[in-house]
């Protein structure tokens, strides 16, 4: 396996990268929308075996305060390969100097993360287009019965 990475824009194939979010599966991202993502990201990784996309991500940062990595993916045929371990590694160190790093994760991958010393938040909330549909996925807690705040 011969791995050409870069973080360079040009040359994207925007309809390969959203092929790889369905097959990953990471769910279903146009091209246009990750073109804007991926545009107003400070770092990023594109991963390329054989001239086929097999991996990217990227860390929406500021360049001081807070990077957060997201949208890390990994064709399932190079998944379990360490490949994945090397986009989250790469996009840590890019994003050294900030003062925090944070991501969400797929429910039930947190110890994933933990490796490379990320913890759980305790204050982290968040609103999403979904909500439902992301309480029923396990990524929020509906903890807003009962309350009158």
């Amino acid at each position: 396996m011969t791995l050409a990475w870069t973080d360079a824009l040009d040359g994207v194939d925007w309809d390969e990268l959203s092929a790889l979010y369905k097959a990953a599966p990471l769910g279903d991202k146009p091209a246009a929308h990750l073109r804007m993502v991926f545009s107003n990201s400070l770092y990023r990784c594109f991963v390329h075996d054989e001239g086929r996309l097999v991996a990217a991500g990227r860390a929406l940062a500021d360049g001081g305060d807070c990077s957060y990595l997201c949208d890390i993916a990994v064709m399932p045929s190079h998944q379990g390969t360490g490949l994945g371990k090397q986009v989250v590694a790469h996009l840590v160190e890019r994003s050294r100097g900030h003062r925090k790093i944070i991501l969400y994760a797929v429910p039930g991958r947190e110890p994933f993360y933990r490796k490379f010393g990320f913890l759980r938040m305790k204050t982290a909330m968040a609103i999403f287009e979904n909500q439902r549909q992301q309480v029923a996925r396990g990524y929020l807690e509906d903890d807003t019965r009962g309350t009158d705040e």
